[in-house]
């Protein structure tokens, strides 16, 4: 399951996410991190599982974690199945069907958000 997590450098500089992992012994995937001097916000991958432990010692730490339900809105009617997405993805989050229409896997999105500035149609949109 995808967590957000949003934490502030005011409350302090403590790694977060390895005091978590050592804390829980449970792995985190960092999915993506944008990380300033003063805040950050990174998308984590967790056994579902453990979801709810991971929240709890995230915010025990001083972060808030939601989870992410949806990643992409995906317009099927403003789409043209033309490709764009495809060929800018890193993660491989859309594909063609056999009859080339485009399939869009969300749960291999990391809200990179290169997929919505190439897409000519404005057919996708992240949510976050």
């Amino acid at each position: 399951m995808k967590l957000v997590v949003t934490f502030s450098r005011k409350k302090g500089n403590e790694p977060i996410i390895a005091t978590v992992v050592k804390e829980t012994g449970v792995l985190i995937n960092v999915e993506r991190a944008r990380i300033d001097s003063s805040e950050g916000e990174v998308l984590i991958d967790v056994p579902e599982e453990s979801c709810a432990l991971i929240r709890d010692r995230m915010e025990a730490l001083g972060a808030s974690a939601r989870p992410l339900e949806r990643t992409i809105l995906f317009d099927e009617h403003e789409c043209v199945d033309c490709g764009a997405c495809i060929g800018i993805c890193s993660q491989n989050v859309f594909s063609f069907d056999q009859d080339w229409h485009l399939v869009v896997n969300e749960e291999r999105c990391v809200l990179c958000g290169r997929c919505q500035q190439a897409c000519p149609h404005h057919a996708l949109s992240m949510l976050v």
